[in-house]
């Protein structure tokens, strides 16, 4: 009942004072995911070519890069258009800020990105733009039986959001059931305080990083504290690359399924996972290219770097962003019925992938199962320098690093680099978040 009253009054009332139209475009959003594919992609098209001209009209950065390339929003009408338009990314936004910002822009507030794939990126979020994401996180989880004001665990690490908590936003946090916990700087005591938290609030859903969770999991498994009976529905990840292990330990720990969300600050929640375990783009507000290196785009099936535009951004359009997240469109509908395109092998950041001494290009999971499969290994970062170098910071079990242990890692390692590469294994207490709270576990300062 309690549930009820806040999802279908209090949370509206509020997106209301807001002024944010969230409740309108979800109830659109939950209409438009049972359409056939088809008439989701047309009606993408009509919104994109309408969103085109506006950013012509209204954005002086468009307006001009039209001019010079002799286009109109004429010439844009699909998908496959956009390739006459050139990427938009962090260096073009930097130096364009301004020039970016819509004439007819409404309120917007300058918002920074975490930075955990290098210098953070500072761009403007408007009204529009913040009431579809929330939108789209609404209908996502609903796909999983959990409404607004269930009772949720957020574990978030970005300082971002933890230096907004001022006593309204608590006040509201409360009313809604959802209690933030900072995931941001973790030792056993806090994990332990952590697991105690979840335990006493019963939630129906946790929200935040795949590796704080998967933490959070280890950590009540060394234990022995049981958390499987605590009625807990579903374990929404997001913000991190979802590795196999982690949602293994996740689902084993919780008793209760993990839902992978992807996206980012500045591309949006670009695709959610389902019940039925595809993950859906969110097609009604954003366009998804999938292209090659060459910046070609790549048929369906076949993977390449993700490029967005998202089209609930009018005040600070973000057309054919580069995301440097690798992933493919899943040729294969969902049995789940909805007609949204799906997403798969989502593989993280192009910085995820290790290039070794031969060129050869493979995933970072490739040095990762070679960690993983090592006894007394427990956290770890992987970083490659340069081809010839690779560092490894590892903290074990019992707090020292054997001959044997830094020998079999040393060698393991150089079967897939090369044995021409010098790896330098660092001994280390814990294993440092980046400056946003999440974690990276390979981080490649290769250009692959």
């Amino acid at each position: 009942m309690y549930t009820k009253i806040v999802s279908s009054l209090l949370f509206p009332l509020h997106e209301k004072l807001k002024k944010h139209d969230t409740v309108t475009i979800k109830n659109a959003l939950e209409k438009s995911q049972w359409q056939s594919k088809t008439e989701i992609l047309a009606q993408q098209e009509k919104r994109l070519h309408s969103f085109l001209k506006t950013a012509v009209e209204q954005v002086p950065y468009y307006r001009q890069l039209f001019t010079r390339l002799g286009l109109s929003a004429q010439d844009i009408k699909s998908k496959a258009d956009l390739t006459k338009l050139p990427f938009l990314d962090k260096p073009v936004i930097r130096e364009h800020f301004e020039q970016l910002k819509a004439d007819s822009a409404g309120p917007v507030s300058p918002f920074t990105t975490g930075g955990s794939s290098g210098t953070p990126l500072t761009f403007l979020l408007s009204n529009e733009r913040v009431s579809h994401d929330v939108a789209e996180k609404w209908r996502a989880t609903r796909w999983w039986g959990v409404d607004i004001g269930d009772k949720e665990i957020v574990a978030w690490g970005s300082p971002i959001e933890l230096g907004a908590q001022d006593k309204v936003r608590l006040f509201r946090d409360k009313l809604f059931r959802s209690t933030l916990v900072p995931a941001f700087d973790m030792n056993d005591t806090k994990l332990l305080n952590f697991i105690d938290t979840i335990k006493a609030e019963k939630p129906k859903m946790l929200f935040g990083y795949p590796s704080v969770f998967s933490l959070i999991a280890k950590t009540a498994q060394k234990h022995n504290i049981r958390v499987d009976n605590l009625g807990i529905e579903v374990v929404f990840v997001t913000s991190e690359r979802l590795y196999p292990y982690q949602r293994e330990t996740i689902e084993t720990t919780f008793g209760a399924p993990v839902a992978n969300g992807y996206g980012g600050r500045d591309a949006g929640f670009i695709a959610h996972q389902c019940p039925d375990g595809k993950m859906h783009l969110s097609a009604e507000d954003i366009v998804v290219e999938i292209i090659d290196r060459e910046g070609n785009p790549v048929p369906d099936g076949e993977k390449g770097e993700i490029v967005v535009t998202h089209m609930a951004t009018s005040d600070f359009p973000f057309i054919r962003y580069r995301t440097g997240d690798v992933a493919a469109i899943d040729p294969e509908p969902c049995t789940c019925g909805r007609g949204l395109p799906c997403l798969m092998d989502i593989e993280g950041r192009t910085t995820d992938f290790i290039v070794a001494y031969d060129g050869t290009i493979m995933h970072g999971l490739a040095l990762i199962y070679v960690l993983r499969e090592l006894e007394g290994v427990g956290e770890f970062k992987i970083i490659q320098e340069t081809k010839t170098l690779t560092k490894v910071q590892i903290v074990t079990d019992t707090g020292d690093l054997s001959e044997e242990l830094s020998s079999k890692i040393i060698t393991d390692f150089k079967k897939r680099l090369g044995e021409q590469v010098t790896i330098e294994i660092e001994l280390v207490t814990k294993i440092d978040a980046e400056k946003s709270g999440k974690f990276r576990y390979v981080i490649s300062k290769v250009e692959a």
